[in-house]
């Protein structure tokens, strides 16, 4: 796991050096750094930069960025190919020479011979550069499923790229602007999808592209794609549990591998469990490290997840692990800023501060830790993916009626008190508020923070002006045409596959543990664990009210009845907590009418009026009070 930047400019070389110091963090064990010869009419020169973190080969070998003999390609990655091994002995059978165990080189003798082409047969996460000096063409790609991060700007002929933004930055070639289109989007979503982001002319490559520079022109194109349409019928679900139990095992299997100590996630839900009893099979000299979270009881008084720490250690005792519990009391007020500024964009789930906390620990020990991010992409795992079945239920009643009936109802229940019912009446204030729309904007109102009309409420003149074209939803939109002849239920997964998974979940997940110098592999979402369940008939991922049926399933022959069979908790943290405690002063501060007013993007009566209502427990806003505070902070450490 690494961090890589790089340049197309005519002096680069200056330039580097503090776009590599900028995610230092990413990659402590080497750096390096590659120039071409200059080429053009406007004497052009590649700049090719490294940071490494050495997981494969952690010998000198594996320095880069990596040439090939005759130093016509240079290559710079971030991620592992689990598959190397199989690409070498077929480069091999065709008479190609290898000089390093390290699965860089691998991957730069395979696009030596077969140029994009290769990334279909690449099983791994990776982000990665490959300069070609003799056609003068640099291709950037990202990995299927974006686990893996890249961003680029392009100005006239240059071009930057890196795996934060942060490094794009501090090459002082782009300056950083908000780009407003990018902050309607993270105000409807908590984060902004691909290409967008927060910053004006910086992108995000999206997931299973590539992106192409020759002679200064820039193209980017789709390499892979989920698809549903060689759906399997006919099967027993026996066939299945099996198929997803022994792709699992095979999957865990191949991202174990490491020549560094690795341990995993345990949160005591089904998707980590699995993964961890799994690695516990598999043997070895040393037990499973783990780690996991736990929340106080006060903290949860306000929030709508259980502590997972009692599933945890309960999992952690039956395969005897070398458990660790962290248990959640953050200085959140002094380390919030430090992980907006890791995440280089506003990302407003309170989760990054779990998922730093549990990074930092582990990397006291570890470099590699194994996570079940992703399960609940694929298997459907999520209340809104139930919620969207038990809304269909009331498509027979005229919308006329549905609409206005369960908006009363949604209007009726309270939204924050404190007690045993706050999930319940959560949730259902929730459901109650989308649940009348059509399909495809009731479940993009299920991921709706502000609202197209809460936002004209909460802007300022001057962003209501600069807003009026803006669709926030036109990216959710293109990816449900995009499988517009299947299931709705895979419809489902797919959107969010392509957007919330890589744009939050991963993106965080990413971010938070590159901050703590620590590599995060995601075996859900290996290619294997993809094909699988895109051939599977729905009714095996949701059945009835069983959410991830035919994985709980497979784990049944892995885990106790009750850690597969219990109530979903989710991977977050007490932010409702949080904001009535240690984040109250940080919010007064920084949301005050002066400061509001200063910024010019928002009405500061509105703003005043949103921390009110959440307080006073009539509504749950306690994600969209976050999300101003987060934006704020982000202004300040990037805009300021």
């Amino acid at each position: 796991m690494c961090g890589i930047a790089g340049i197309i400019s005519p002096d680069p070389k200056p330039r580097i050096g503090p776009a590599l110091l900028s995610i230092e963090h990413r990659g402590r064990d080497d750096e390096g750094v590659f120039v071409s010869k200059p080429f053009g009419p406007n004497r052009l020169k590649v700049c090719l930069g490294h940071r490494r973190l050495s997981i494969i080969d952690t010998s000198s070998a594996g320095h880069q960025p990596m040439l090939t003999e005759d130093g016509r390609y240079a290559i710079s990655l971030n991620g592992e190919i689990y598959n190397y091994k199989q690409i070498r002995a077929e480069l091999e059978a065709k008479g190609e020479v290898f000089t390093t165990r390290s699965d860089t080189e691998v991957l730069l003798k395979a696009f030596r011979e077969w140029g994009v082409g290769c990334l279909e047969k690449l099983n791994g996460m990776f982000a990665f550069a490959v300069w070609d000096d003799a056609e003068k063409t640099l291709t950037i790609s990202r990995d299927r499923a974006g686990i893996k991060p890249v961003y680029y700007a392009a100005a006239g002929d240059d071009l930057i790229f890196a795996s934060e933004i942060k490094a794009i930055l501090a090459t002082g070639l782009v300056k950083a602007e908000l780009d407003r289109e990018g902050l309607d989007q993270y105000l409807t979503f908590l984060w902004t999808p691909d290409p967008q982001t927060v910053f004006k002319n910086i992108h995000k490559l999206p997931p299973a592209h590539f992106l192409q520079w020759k002679d200064g022109e820039v193209t980017v194109r789709e390499w892979w794609d989920l698809k549903f349409d060689e759906i399997e019928t006919g099967r027993s679900d026996e066939y299945w549990r099996d198929q997803v139990l022994e792709t699992l095992r095979r999957v865990v299997d191949m991202e174990m591998a490491s020549d560094v100590p690795l341990g995993s996630f345990l949160s005591g839900g089904v998707d980590s469990s699995s993964i961890v009893a799994l690695m516990a099979a598999r043997g070895g000299d040393r037990r499973v490290s783990t780690y996991t979270v736990g929340i106080s009881e006060e903290d949860l008084r306000y929030d709508i997840i259980p502590d997972d720490a009692v599933w945890a250690r309960q999992v952690g005792k039956i395969f005897d692990t070398d458990y660790h519990e962290i248990m959640l009391k953050p200085d959140v007020a002094e380390l919030l800023p430090k992980l907006i500024y890791h995440c280089d964009e506003p990302i407003a789930d309170p989760a990054i501060i779990t998922s730093y906390l549990i990074s930092k620990a582990a990397r006291e020990t570890l470099t590699v830790l194994l996570s079940g991010v992703g399960g609940d992409e694929i298997f459907a795992g999520y209340p809104r993916q139930l919620a969207m079945k038990m809304a269909s239920a009331l498509d027979p009643i005229p919308a006329a009626i549905r609409k206005p009936v369960l908006g009363a109802i949604s209007g009726m229940l309270p939204g924050g008190l404190p007690g045993k019912f706050t999930a319940p009446l959560r949730n259902a204030k929730k459901f109650t508020k989308s649940a009348g729309l059509d399909f495809e904007d009731r479940y993009l109102g299920f991921g709706t923070y502000f609202t197209p009309d809460a936002k004209q409420t909460i802007y300022s003149v001057d962003m209501r002006v600069s807003s009026a074209a803006f669709d926030a939803y036109k990216y959710h939109r293109r990816y449900f045409d995009n499988v517009k002849g299947a299931d709705p239920l895979n419809r489902l997964l797919y959107v969010d596959f392509k957007t919330f998974m890589p744009c939050l979940n991963l993106a965080y997940t990413d971010k938070t543990s590159m901050a703590a110098n620590l590599e995060v592999r995601v075996p859900f979402l290996n290619v294997e664990m993809l094909e699988l369940t895109a051939r599977m008939p729905v009714d095996l991922k949701l059945r009835g009210l069983k959410r991830k049926y035919i994985l709980k399933k497979a784990a049944e022959k892995l885990l106790p009845h009750d850690v597969v069979w219990r109530k979903k908790a989710g991977f977050g943290a007490p932010i409702r907590a949080w904001l009535r405690g240690p984040l109250r002063p940080m919010v007064e501060d920084l949301l005050s009418e002066s400061k509001i007013n200063e910024r010019g993007l928002f009405d500061p009566k509105e703003v005043r009026r949103i921390i009110d209502t959440n307080l006073s427990g009539k509504e749950d806003l306690n994600l969209q009070v976050f999300q101003l505070l987060t934006l704020e902070l982000w202004m300040q450490k990037f805009l300021d």
